[in-house]
């Protein structure tokens, strides 16, 4: 069991040091090959945009013919496009590689989990969900690391080692066992899912982490480079960011268990909304941006626990398997994260880096009106039902 948490480990690990690896390297790619704002957001949002297309996907190959041969077929092609993307020359080049790496690790994320989870008894499930996901935190740490490191030894070099070096993991899962599931569920059982009210509102706030990050992963990097920051100040940057929101995640887990999830969800979209409408002023002083960066990671990384826990819950009361229950985190991450990318710098490229900021504050706002609204209709309808049954019988009744 332990041999397969650290496998699961290592592969979210990966995944998610990729992804963030790119943070860094954005202003060089934008400048060296002549991408613009528009270019930068569409090469940011083309991982997401693969994740997106593989999500449903790898959920039903899990299902089929089992989480190990999805993780291995994940995690080959996650290493061939690591590579390509190092050698690629052209924006196009790059986007393609992004994009089938976005796919190929929306199998291994997959296959990782629902291989973990089922091998995993009900009494520890959720610390071992826990620790994987820690994992996964400290890759989204150590990628700008990464990003940083290629900036100065060579994006070909680094980027050709460490995919290569990645080749092990699908050796390491070829060698572990695992069990195939006994009884694959078809995509009705994703659909019904999907009408389930505690599924949509968990899939909301893991998207709406997904926009914030987005827009945020694009435009900060450029525009602290606009102020003269360089690719180590970004890095570190984002650095602080994800250390920061790799501890805040575990007190939110905390709360989220003691008080339930909603109150982390509302600390958090105040934070976000005036983090992003302090971004929206487009401050110069580059003291100031990295702070409003770092701790903006920390209030959107508030959203992804108690959505994902919302989603965990209602997907297991309305009867979905593992594998479509991880496949809809990633189908609910990737749009936000693609839409916020690309969405976000075409309309900063169009007008300016405060509207797509403003819309960022406008939306975390109305989703807290919406939250808190909600909230106070369901106590409202409880202590109806609570007087209900506590009015005295009449000879009347």
């Amino acid at each position: 069991m332990r041999r397969l948490l650290f496998l699961t480990s290592a592969i979210v690990f990966f995944d998610t040091l990729f992804f963030a690896a790119l943070t860094p390297l954005l202003p060089h790619f934008e400048h060296a090959l002549g991408l613009g704002k528009t270019g930068a957001g569409v090469l940011a949002a083309a991982y997401p945009a693969g994740c997106l297309l593989g999500a449903v996907p790898s959920g039903w190959v899990a299902s089929r013919v089992g989480p190990k041969p999805t993780a291995i077929a994940g995690l080959s092609v996650v290493a061939f496009c690591t590579v390509l993307f190092g050698v690629a020359t052209t924006g196009w080049e790059l986007d393609v590689a992004r994009f089938a790496q976005g796919c190929a690790s929306a199998f291994s994320w997959v296959g990782a989990f629902v291989w973990l989870v089922a091998a995993t008894p009900a009494t520890r499930r959720g610390q071992t969900i826990g620790n994987a996901f820690a994992a996964a935190s400290a890759g989204a740490l150590f990628g700008p690391v990464l990003g940083a490191i290629a900036s100065l030894a060579g994006v070909r070099a680094t980027f050709v080692v460490i995919g290569v070096g990645s080749l092990g993991l699908a050796l390491w899962a070829a060698l572990t066992h695992a069990e195939r599931p006994e009884r694959p569920q078809p995509l009705s059982v994703l659909g019904r899912a999907l009408r389930t009210r505690g599924v949509l509102l968990g899939c909301w706030f893991v998207t709406l982490a997904g926009v914030c990050f987005g827009t945020l992963g694009v435009l900060a990097p450029l525009w602290l480079a606009a102020i003269g920051v360089g690719a180590l100040g970004i890095a570190a940057t984002f650095l602080a960011g994800a250390a920061g929101e790799t501890g805040v995640n575990l007190v939110v887990g905390r709360v989220a268990d003691r008080r339930g999830p909603l109150l982390p969800l509302r600390a958090g979209l105040v934070g976000a909304a005036i983090l992003t409408l302090s971004l929206a002023t487009r401050p110069h002083a580059a003291a100031v941006v990295i702070a409003l960066v770092a701790v903006a990671c920390l209030a959107f990384g508030t959203f992804f626990t108690p959505g994902m826990t919302i989603l965990s819950h209602a997907g297991e009361n309305a009867g979905v398997g593992f594998g479509y229950s991880f496949a809809l985190v990633n189908a609910a991450w990737a749009p936000g994260q693609a839409l916020g990318a690309a969405g976000s710098a075409a309309l900063a490229h169009a007008t300016s880096d405060t509207v797509p900021y403003l819309l960022l504050a406008g939306v975390c706002a109305l989703t807290l009106a919406g939250l808190w609204r909600g909230s106070t209709a369901s106590m409202t309808q409880s202590a109806a039902r609570s007087n209900a049954r506590s009015l005295p019988t009449t000879g009347a009744d």
